[in-house]
Protein backbone atom coordinates (compact mmCIF):
# COMPACT_ATOMS: atom_id res chain seq x y z
CA UNK A 1 0.00 0.00 0.00
CA UNK A 2 1.27 3.51 -0.81
CA UNK A 3 0.75 5.83 2.10
CA UNK A 4 2.34 9.07 0.92
CA UNK A 5 0.25 9.96 -2.15
CA UNK A 6 -3.10 8.30 -1.46
CA UNK A 7 -5.60 8.49 1.38
CA UNK A 8 -4.99 5.79 3.97
CA UNK A 9 -8.74 5.36 4.44
CA UNK A 10 -10.10 5.16 0.88
CA UNK A 11 -7.06 5.51 -1.43
CA UNK A 12 -8.40 8.82 -2.78
CA UNK A 13 -6.17 11.73 -3.83
CA UNK A 14 -4.74 13.80 -0.98
CA UNK A 15 -4.12 17.52 -0.77
CA UNK A 16 -2.42 19.62 1.91
CA UNK A 17 -4.23 22.17 4.04
CA UNK A 18 -2.61 25.38 5.25
CA UNK A 19 -2.46 24.18 8.85
CA UNK A 20 -0.38 21.16 7.77
CA UNK A 21 -3.18 18.59 7.80
CA UNK A 22 -3.97 16.27 4.91
CA UNK A 23 -7.44 16.04 3.41
CA UNK A 24 -8.84 13.48 1.01
CA UNK A 25 -10.65 14.79 -2.05
CA UNK A 26 -12.84 11.67 -2.10
CA UNK A 27 -13.88 10.80 1.49
CA UNK A 28 -13.13 14.31 2.88
CA UNK A 29 -11.28 12.79 5.85
CA UNK A 30 -8.69 15.04 7.51
CA UNK A 31 -5.74 13.69 9.46
CA UNK A 32 -2.25 14.48 10.67
CA UNK A 33 0.66 13.05 8.66
CA UNK A 34 2.69 12.81 11.88
CA UNK A 35 0.06 10.73 13.64
CA UNK A 36 -0.33 8.44 10.65
CA UNK A 37 3.42 7.93 10.38
CA UNK A 38 3.56 7.11 14.10
CA UNK A 39 0.81 4.51 13.77
CA UNK A 40 2.46 2.89 10.75
CA UNK A 41 5.79 2.80 12.61
CA UNK A 42 4.12 1.13 15.60
CA UNK A 43 2.37 -1.38 13.34
CA UNK A 44 5.77 -2.32 11.95
CA UNK A 45 7.21 -2.72 15.46
CA UNK A 46 4.25 -4.86 16.55
CA UNK A 47 4.41 -7.07 13.45
CA UNK A 48 8.17 -7.41 13.96
CA UNK A 49 7.50 -8.86 17.44
CA UNK A 50 8.83 -5.92 19.45
CA UNK A 51 7.37 -5.44 22.91
CA UNK A 52 5.58 -2.19 23.79
CA UNK A 53 8.31 -1.38 26.32
CA UNK A 54 11.10 -1.81 23.77
CA UNK A 55 9.23 0.13 21.07
CA UNK A 56 8.46 3.03 23.42
CA UNK A 57 12.10 3.26 24.45
CA UNK A 58 13.44 2.99 20.90
CA UNK A 59 11.00 5.51 19.44
CA UNK A 60 11.06 7.89 22.44
CA UNK A 61 7.31 7.59 22.92
CA UNK A 62 5.12 7.22 25.99
CA UNK A 63 4.88 3.59 27.08
CA UNK A 64 1.20 4.09 27.93
CA UNK A 65 0.50 5.36 24.42
CA UNK A 66 2.39 2.52 22.74
CA UNK A 67 0.73 -0.07 24.96
CA UNK A 68 -2.67 1.39 24.04
CA UNK A 69 -1.94 0.98 20.32
CA UNK A 70 -0.57 -2.53 20.80
CA UNK A 71 -3.79 -3.54 22.56
CA UNK A 72 -5.76 -2.23 19.59
CA UNK A 73 -3.51 -4.22 17.25
CA UNK A 74 -4.21 -7.41 19.23
CA UNK A 75 -7.95 -6.90 18.91
CA UNK A 76 -7.43 -6.49 15.17
CA UNK A 77 -5.40 -9.72 15.11
CA UNK A 78 -8.36 -11.50 16.71
CA UNK A 79 -10.74 -9.94 14.20
CA UNK A 80 -8.58 -10.99 11.26
CA UNK A 81 -8.19 -14.52 12.65
CA UNK A 82 -11.96 -14.92 13.01
CA UNK A 83 -12.61 -13.68 9.48
CA UNK A 84 -9.97 -16.00 8.08
CA UNK A 85 -11.48 -18.90 10.01
CA UNK A 86 -14.76 -18.31 8.18
CA UNK A 87 -12.84 -18.81 4.93
CA UNK A 88 -11.15 -22.10 5.93
CA UNK A 89 -13.67 -23.73 8.28
CA UNK A 90 -15.10 -25.94 5.53
CA UNK A 91 -11.69 -27.52 4.86
CA UNK A 92 -10.62 -30.78 6.44
CA UNK A 93 -8.58 -30.27 9.59
CA UNK A 94 -6.51 -31.88 12.29
CA UNK A 95 -6.47 -30.70 15.88
CA UNK A 96 -4.81 -31.24 19.23
CA UNK A 97 -5.18 -29.91 22.76
CA UNK A 98 -2.42 -27.90 24.45
CA UNK A 99 -1.75 -26.78 28.02
CA UNK A 100 0.39 -23.67 28.23
CA UNK A 101 2.04 -22.68 31.50
CA UNK A 102 4.74 -20.09 32.11
CA UNK A 103 8.14 -21.74 32.50
CA UNK A 104 8.63 -20.23 35.96
CA UNK A 105 5.57 -22.17 37.20
CA UNK A 106 6.20 -25.55 35.62
CA UNK A 107 7.85 -27.08 38.69
CA UNK A 108 4.83 -26.23 40.85
CA UNK A 109 2.21 -28.97 40.44
CA UNK A 110 -0.48 -26.72 41.93
CA UNK A 111 0.10 -24.24 39.13
CA UNK A 112 -2.17 -26.45 37.03
CA UNK A 113 -4.93 -24.01 37.98
CA UNK A 114 -3.02 -21.31 36.08
CA UNK A 115 -2.53 -23.35 32.91
CA UNK A 116 -4.06 -22.07 29.69
CA UNK A 117 -5.88 -24.85 27.89
CA UNK A 118 -6.68 -24.45 24.19
CA UNK A 119 -7.35 -26.42 21.04
CA UNK A 120 -5.20 -25.84 17.97
CA UNK A 121 -6.66 -26.66 14.55
CA UNK A 122 -4.70 -27.08 11.32
CA UNK A 123 -6.85 -26.32 8.27
CA UNK A 124 -4.54 -27.42 5.46
CA UNK A 125 -1.70 -25.35 6.88
CA UNK A 126 -3.77 -22.53 8.35
CA UNK A 127 -3.70 -22.49 12.17
CA UNK A 128 -6.72 -21.57 14.30
CA UNK A 129 -7.10 -21.70 18.10
CA UNK A 130 -9.99 -21.94 20.56
CA UNK A 131 -9.40 -21.24 24.25
CA UNK A 132 -10.98 -23.77 26.60
CA UNK A 133 -12.61 -22.85 29.96
CA UNK A 134 -10.15 -21.71 32.63
CA UNK A 135 -9.56 -23.64 35.85
CA UNK A 136 -8.66 -20.52 37.82
CA UNK A 137 -12.17 -19.96 39.11
CA UNK A 138 -11.94 -23.29 41.01
CA UNK A 139 -8.54 -22.61 42.59
CA UNK A 140 -9.71 -20.64 45.62
CA UNK A 141 -12.28 -23.26 46.63
CA UNK A 142 -9.82 -26.14 46.38
CA UNK A 143 -7.22 -24.22 48.39
CA UNK A 144 -9.76 -23.43 51.10
CA UNK A 145 -10.71 -27.12 51.33
CA UNK A 146 -7.03 -28.24 51.30
CA UNK A 147 -7.72 -30.27 48.18
CA UNK A 148 -5.38 -28.56 45.75
CA UNK A 149 -2.77 -31.36 45.90
CA UNK A 150 -5.39 -34.05 45.34
CA UNK A 151 -6.97 -32.15 42.46
CA UNK A 152 -3.62 -31.30 40.85
CA UNK A 153 -2.55 -34.97 40.88
CA UNK A 154 -5.88 -36.09 39.50
CA UNK A 155 -5.92 -33.50 36.77
CA UNK A 156 -2.34 -34.35 35.70
CA UNK A 157 -3.39 -37.98 35.18
CA UNK A 158 -6.55 -36.92 33.36
CA UNK A 159 -4.56 -34.57 31.12
CA UNK A 160 -2.23 -37.38 30.04
CA UNK A 161 -5.06 -39.84 29.29
CA UNK A 162 -7.79 -37.61 27.91
CA UNK A 163 -6.21 -35.15 25.50
CA UNK A 164 -8.41 -34.14 22.58
CA UNK A 165 -6.48 -35.09 19.47
CA UNK A 166 -6.88 -35.90 15.79
CA UNK A 167 -3.52 -36.03 14.04
CA UNK A 168 -2.08 -38.07 11.19
CA UNK A 169 1.52 -37.25 12.09
CA UNK A 170 3.45 -35.87 15.06
CA UNK A 171 5.45 -33.69 12.66
CA UNK A 172 2.86 -31.10 11.73
CA UNK A 173 1.99 -27.41 11.70
CA UNK A 174 0.30 -27.65 15.09
CA UNK A 175 3.53 -28.62 16.83
CA UNK A 176 5.52 -25.93 15.02
CA UNK A 177 2.91 -23.36 16.05
CA UNK A 178 3.28 -24.38 19.70
CA UNK A 179 7.06 -24.00 19.39
CA UNK A 180 6.55 -20.55 17.83
CA UNK A 181 4.18 -19.58 20.67
CA UNK A 182 6.54 -20.75 23.42
CA UNK A 183 9.45 -18.76 21.96
CA UNK A 184 7.58 -15.62 20.90
CA UNK A 185 5.69 -15.17 24.15
CA UNK A 186 8.88 -14.99 26.22
CA UNK A 187 9.71 -11.38 25.35
CA UNK A 188 6.49 -10.20 27.01
CA UNK A 189 7.89 -11.28 30.40
CA UNK A 190 4.60 -12.50 31.82
CA UNK A 191 1.00 -12.15 30.65
CA UNK A 192 -2.07 -11.69 32.81
CA UNK A 193 -4.31 -14.74 32.78
CA UNK A 194 -7.28 -12.78 31.43
CA UNK A 195 -5.18 -11.30 28.59
CA UNK A 196 -3.89 -14.64 27.29
CA UNK A 197 -6.65 -15.23 24.66
CA UNK A 198 -5.70 -11.99 22.86
CA UNK A 199 -2.00 -12.84 22.95
CA UNK A 200 -2.82 -16.29 21.58
CA UNK A 201 -4.64 -14.68 18.65
CA UNK A 202 -1.68 -12.37 18.11
CA UNK A 203 0.62 -15.39 17.83
CA UNK A 204 -1.87 -17.16 15.56
CA UNK A 205 -2.01 -14.14 13.26
CA UNK A 206 1.77 -13.81 13.12
CA UNK A 207 2.32 -17.52 12.55
CA UNK A 208 -0.12 -17.63 9.64
CA UNK A 209 1.37 -14.63 7.80
CA UNK A 210 4.68 -13.41 6.47
CA UNK A 211 6.01 -10.06 7.67
CA UNK A 212 4.72 -8.25 4.58
CA UNK A 213 1.30 -9.88 4.91
CA UNK A 214 1.16 -8.83 8.57
CA UNK A 215 1.92 -5.22 7.67
CA UNK A 216 -0.59 -5.07 4.83
CA UNK A 217 -3.41 -6.66 6.85
CA UNK A 218 -2.81 -4.61 10.00
CA UNK A 219 -2.62 -1.32 8.09
CA UNK A 220 -5.75 -2.12 6.10
CA UNK A 221 -7.77 -3.21 9.13
CA UNK A 222 -6.58 -0.41 11.41
CA UNK A 223 -7.37 2.45 9.08
CA UNK A 224 -10.64 0.91 7.92
CA UNK A 225 -11.60 0.59 11.60
CA UNK A 226 -10.84 4.27 12.14
CA UNK A 227 -13.50 5.41 9.68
Amino acid sequence: MKWTNLCIYCQGTLYHLKEGMLKCSQCKRKYSPEKTNKIITLIYAFCNEESAHHSAKRLHLSYTSVQHYFEQFRYLCAKICEREYEQVRALSCEYEEYFYLERSKRQDKNAVFDAQNFLTFDYNGHIYNIVMPSLQKYKEQFVEDNLEDVYADGFSKFKRKSRIIKLSSHHNKIVTFWDFLEISILHYKGIKHTHFPLFLKEMEFKYNHSMQERLDLMQDYFFIKEQ
